[in-house]
């Protein structure tokens, strides 16, 4: 994903949607109620909608793709990533595999803040979020077993969560751009600083605002210059100040879809996400796709590589930085990694639950 999914038009996201569509069976779409849903607060939902988005037919092999922060299934069904994993011959082939992309907590149609309870929805992190996605795949769906189970940023590191929270659930955990260690560092910061920039603007108004904040723009935009985007290759697209401006003047132009409390539970519900004292319990063979220019999760910190040693099966694949990467959105396109994807596959123990 180029760009924070929330910062995306309607229109773009369904031209991606109808654009990857055409080259795999086209995706079906559910919701599903999970009962009695208890947050990591202590609060309970009686009724938690979960929507789903479904390609291939329930006799394959079960895979779960998980989104980003502001995204939603519409979000994954992009030519660039499953118009190169879902079709006929590719790793994630619908023909072979029953894919599953649940709208998380808080996002798409799943069950959000402006549905009307506004700030009295219940703050929700990601383990929450985790679990409801389990109890979607197992409940909802009567799946007993995942062949795999990916994610892409936000996507990624709940990946982690399942492996180490529900280390029997599947064979194979591909994380992609994302590290199983704590939200911390300037990753945190920038978001703690975009939150509360959208949170102080007057517009906001407690949460019960007539119009979305007209800080929301450029908090959003801010961030996303700061940590997406690749440093090759903003100097390939920007490397003058006109073209700079352009870019800029282009981004602050594009409607912004997101409503502003969706928006700050979406990247707050990060604050907590670390996984890594759980590590040694994650039993799938792991694959974690990172990129090499990712701002957010940097390998120069030697952090990521210090983790890995302690996951049973588990290897890094690292994309190299090149002018045609775009740093934490390098993963949005699968033609860097669909090799090494399929390999795990073929590789990966299969069990049967």
């Amino acid at each position: 994903m180029k760009f924070p999914a929330a910062a995306l038009s309607a229109a773009l996201v369904l031209v991606s949607f109808a654009a990857g569509a055409a080259d795999f069976p086209a995706p079906k779409q559910g919701d599903w109620i999970a009962k009695d849903f208890k947050f990591h607060t202590g609060e309970t939902m009686p009724e938690l909608r979960l929507h789903y988005t479904t390609v291939g037919e329930p006799t394959g092999q079960p895979v779960l793709v998980l989104h980003g922060s502001g995204g939603s299934a519409a979000s994954m069904l992009t030519p660039a990533f499953a118009g190169d994993l879902f079709g006929p011959g590719q790793p994630l082939d619908a023909a072979k595999y029953y894919i599953i992309i649940p709208d998380s907590i808080g996002h798409g149609k799943s069950s959000k803040p402006s549905d009307g309870m506004k700030t009295a929805f219940p703050k929700y992190n990601y383990e929450d979020m985790v679990d409801a996605q389990y109890r979607l795949v197992k409940e909802g769906l009567g799946v007993k077993h995942l062949r795999l189970v990916t994610g892409n940023s936000m996507g990624g590191m709940h990946s982690w969560i399942w492996g180490v929270k529900y280390p029997q659930a599947m064979d194979a955990l591909a994380p992609m751009a994302a590290q199983p260690t704590a939200m911390a560092s300037r990753n945190w910061m920038l978001r703690r600083i975009m939150l509360e920039t959208i949170r102080n603007d007057p517009d906001y108004n407690g949460g019960n605002y007539t119009a979305q904040p007209r800080m929301m723009k450029y908090a959003i935009n801010a961030y996303a210059t700061a940590t997406t985007g690749g440093t090759l290759a903003y100097q390939s697209l920007a490397p003058t100040a006109a073209k700079a401006d352009k870019m800029v003047d282009d981004r602050l132009a594009t409607p912004i879809a997101a409503d502003a409390n969706d928006f700050l539970y979406q990247w707050e519900a990060s604050h907590d996400y670390d996984p890594s004292a759980g590590l040694e319990k994650i039993e799938a063979a792991t694959l974690l796709i990172n990129a090499a220019d990712d701002e957010r999760n940097p390998p120069e910190t030697g952090i990521t590589e210090a983790a890995m040693k302690r996951v049973k099966n588990g290897k890094l694949h690292l994309i190299p930085a090149s002018p045609q990467t775009r740093g934490h959105s390098t993963t949005g396109a699968a033609s860097f990694y669909a090799q090494p994807l399929r390999e795990l596959l073929q590789n990966a123990p299969q069990r049967t639950m």
